[in-house]
């Protein structure tokens, strides 16, 4: 069988246009506010993705810059400043910090109401209670594309290849939120293939290049690729794969999500959804 793709381009384009819409709509500004540590190649062309994508739906976006050689304290004041800003909505730090600072402690530090990507532990805890407005962007997106197939959640077995604290466990008790049997799994886990087989929803985020492969799929089964990956192919070019052999897999599955053009344009979707939802609720 040839697998349905789930295109994660498509779907955030509704996504905008509904942000685009309430942003029009709204009474008060919807405004976005990042802090970028030191030089990082990756976080600065996110930043500049970032500051277009804003704007094409109406948010006010501002960068704050801080050197590489900045200490923790400094770090916290400026996220303190954004915290009491009346007129900051949404907030989020860059990863990665550079060496030397706790990037844990500062994202506990951002008020849980302006956390657009989720990271503050207090509104990773409010999934469990079934909050969904400020999730882990990823995660959420995960979830959405999920649903986007159509399938019933409810009573389905849900494997989670991957179990980070903004991706992998959010993603599983999402799902467990729809009444699906998740079976959540990590590196040592023992017969991974015997597990990924049994699943009619099957995620992966464990960030290594080809891990699924087709015979470690079950025939129909929703597969949700969350990997980004770079390596360098045979003709020397480096290239954006993701955690699913994708050719192979898309002979057995019944839908499946590309890398790029799936989890990662969702992402920015969601992001943006969450910073209109801390602004207007």
């Amino acid at each position: 069988m040839s697998a349905q793709l789930i295109d994660g381009k498509q779907l955030s384009f509704a996504v905008r246009r509904q942000v685009a819409r309430r942003v029009a709509e709204a009474r008060r500004p919807v405004r976005l506010d990042a802090v970028i540590v030191g030089e990082d190649k990756g976080a600065d062309i996110y930043a500049h993705n970032q500051r277009k994508t804003c704007a094409a739906v109406g948010i006010e976006y501002h960068l704050h810059r801080l050197p590489a050689d900045v200490v923790q304290d400094d770090v916290v004041e400026v996220v303190a400043g954004l915290n009491a800003g009346e007129s900051v909505t949404a907030i989020m730090v860059h990863m990665p910090l550079p060496e030397g600072l706790e990037a844990e402690a500062i994202q506990s530090l951002i008020d849980p109401t302006k956390d657009v990507e989720g990271v503050n532990p207090a509104n990773i805890g409010n999934i469990v209670y079934g909050r969904r407005s400020l999730v882990p962007c990823t995660a959420l997106a995960s979830v959405e594309m999920i649903e986007s197939t159509g399938v019933e959640l409810r009573g389905k077995r849900c494997v989670i290849v991957g179990a980070s604290n903004i991706v992998g466990k959010p993603i599983a008790v999402l799902l467990m939120r729809a009444e699906a049997t998740v079976i959540s799994t990590n590196k040592h886990t023992e017969d991974l293939p015997g597990l990924t087989r049994s699943a009619d929803v099957l995620v992966s985020a464990a960030g290594v290049p080809g891990l699924i492969t087709r015979d470690m799929v079950k025939e129909g089964a929703v597969v949700v690729d969350v990997g980004i990956n770079r390596i360098q192919g045979e003709d020397g070019k480096r290239r954006t794969v993701g955690d699913v052999a994708f050719e192979e897999v898309s002979e057995v599955a019944g839908h499946l999500s590309p890398v790029p053009g799936g989890v990662g344009p969702m992402t920015v979707a969601m992001l943006l959804r969450n910073t209109c939802e801390a602004a207007l609720g």
